[in-house]
């Protein structure tokens, strides 16, 4: 089968899609798998590569990539491809309005305002976050553009620094306390990793550069382990995510708040969803077949799969 590594993108998020690429081609199985690079500069390209390929390896993150844009171009092509469709990817990118759907699952999240300008600050109800708040790009991720800020006297310029990154900035409530992650894997929960960055938050140093981060298998209460495994299945399928997903969550004095869902997350060699795979037992290259596997038949069908499954 031959499979095209579909990386880079022309999102702010480009260098951690080339990396996650990089590290998927690197664990990709030769003797299953005719593998092929794509690597997009432009939206066009992908069209122009990807013509000859049987099945689309997702290594992309951000717009045109983790939007449901690509998703979209691939399903117009007849090329099936990894992870969720166009409207879960949609849904998900957008924090404001993923943010409405988890609520009104009656699940927690932290307050949050948006804004589109720095016109919008004074009409927008900050009063109500408190301080400090986090301000970030509200359709962003890798933490790129993302400010805690601790005054009304820092706001305005960490809004003006977002929104160098999106048109509509996030303004959420801050949550000090303890950061999960819940990776799932068709519909099944891996081990929630806990995050403990050497930064104030888990930015993109401590994301992407060795040993800035500690992660490890959570050890929580039985009580606040099931809510919380409970909470990021009910996010998977409320927000209609197929084959995998990681939800970001925060703990505090043991009650949870749903930060995000991210469709596409990485898989680079210092990423959280391999980290979790491989507590459960499961390797980079065991995790790429699954991915591959379980997207063919989200795509195709079991009646519609081919003889590589």
């Amino acid at each position: 089968m031959k499979v095209g590594v579909v990386m880079g993108g022309v999102s702010s998020e480009r260098e951690v899609s080339l990396l996650t690429g990089k590290e998927m081609m690197a664990h990709l199985d030769p003797g299953r798998y005719e593998v092929r690079a794509i690597e997009i500069s432009h939206k066009r390209d992908l069209i122009e590569k990807a013509a000859e390929i049987d099945m689309a390896l997702l290594a992309l993150h951000g717009s045109y990539g983790e939007d449901g844009t690509v998703q979209g171009t691939l399903e117009t092509m007849g090329i099936p491809y990894t992870g969720s469709g166009v409207l879960a990817s949609s849904i998900c990118m957008d924090k404001d309005v993923s943010k409405r759907l988890i609520r009104s699952e009656e699940l927690p999240t932290p307050d949050w305002v948006t804004v589109s300008g720095l016109a919008d600050l004074e009409g927008a109800d900050v009063q109500r976050l408190g301080f400090p708040i986090v301000v970030k790009p509200n359709r962003g991720g890798s933490s790129i553009g993302i400010r805690i800020v601790h005054s009304a006297d820092d706001l305005t310029s960490a809004v003006k620094e977002a929104l160098e990154w999106d048109r509509t900035i996030m303004l959420e409530r801050y949550i000090d306390g303890q950061e999960i992650t819940c990776s799932i894997l068709n519909g099944e929960l891996l081990p929630v990793l806990s995050i403990k960055p050497h930064a104030d938050f888990f930015d993109y140093k401590s994301k992407y550069e060795e040993g800035e981060a500690e992660e490890t298998v959570a050890v929580l209460p039985a009580p606040v382990r099931e809510q919380v495994e409970a909470a990021a299945l009910q996010c998977y399928h409320a927000l209609k995510c197929s084959v995998y997903a990681r939800v970001d969550m925060m703990l505090k004095d043991d009650n949870l708040y749903i930060l995000e869902v991210n469709t596409l997350p990485g898989l680079t060699k210092n990423s959280l969803l391999p980290k979790s795979a491989a507590a459960a037992g499961i390797s980079f290259s065991r995790l790429l077949d699954i991915i591959i596997e379980s997207s063919l038949r989200e795509r195709l069908g079991e009646e519609g799969k081919g003889p590589w499954i």
